[in-house]
């Protein structure tokens, strides 16, 4: 059971998944278990194939797991309907991508992804809120741009200005440096912090080290087994 004294964004225990692939089945996880503490980013780390991909779906509520349980935001969801799922990803959980331009719709400006964020989850924004997320994370003066206009960096940081928005407690992220350079990594894992600071709890599937180096918690896999956590 998930620590009493943590307020955590989701816990996961003895966790496991298996796909079918024509007549094989292939066990992705293997009695995975977890906390993910609001206020902390946790780095799910290993190597290709390893089972990262597949935990971040179940965690995103995009997969069931196969047995264990789930909880995100002390809501048990592991068999929870289709439709409880979908208010989940839409009110408890912020999806990013690793691609930093999949995160935004093109022709919106970064302050109108804010905005258009806080209408999908049914919250009201005023324009001092979206100048004050903007510029806790570096783009103050990027309010008016539009993606194209904006380096790879600067776009995921504008994807971490909309999971800040409404306040979601679990906050799931994809290789979300992969496509990034050394300088904008540092200022994309600066912006994570901005949003461990606001109480989010962060999940961050990756191998890059430089994103390791910076987590408060770790998990690792190999082969669907956990072989660290801390």
């Amino acid at each position: 059971m998930p620590t009493q004294t943590l307020q955590l964004g989701a816990f996961c225990h003895a966790v496991s998944k298996v796909y079918r692939i024509d007549r094989e089945r292939v066990r992705a996880l293997d009695d995975v278990t977890k906390e993910f503490p609001r206020g902390a980013l946790t780095v799910i780390a290993g190597p290709s194939g390893s089972g990262k991909s597949s935990l971040l779906r179940i965690l995103a509520c995009v997969d069931r797991p196969d047995g264990g349980s789930l909880e995100i935001a002390n809501q048990s969801v592991a068999a929870s309907s289709g439709r409880e799922r979908r208010r989940l990803r839409r009110y408890s959980i912020a999806f990013i991508f690793p691609d930093p331009i999949e995160n935004l719709v093109e022709y919106l400006t970064a302050a109108d992804q804010l905005r258009l964020a806080a209408r999908l989850r049914g919250w009201r924004i005023h324009d001092d809120e979206i100048a004050e997320m903007l510029g806790s994370l570096g783009l103050a003066d990027r309010l008016d741009h539009t993606p194209h206009r904006l380096s790879g960096g600067e776009q995921q940081r504008v994807a971490i200005a909309c999971a800040m928005v409404a306040h979601p407690p679990f906050v799931v992220a994809d290789e979300p440096t992969a496509e990034l350079d050394s300088v904008a990594v540092e200022q994309v894992l600066d912006g994570f912090r901005v949003l461990c600071d606001s109480g989010a709890a962060i999940a961050i599937a990756s191998h890059d080290p430089r994103v390791i180096d910076r987590a408060d918690h770790v998990l690792r896999l190999d082969r669907g087994r956990t072989t660290e956590s801390w």
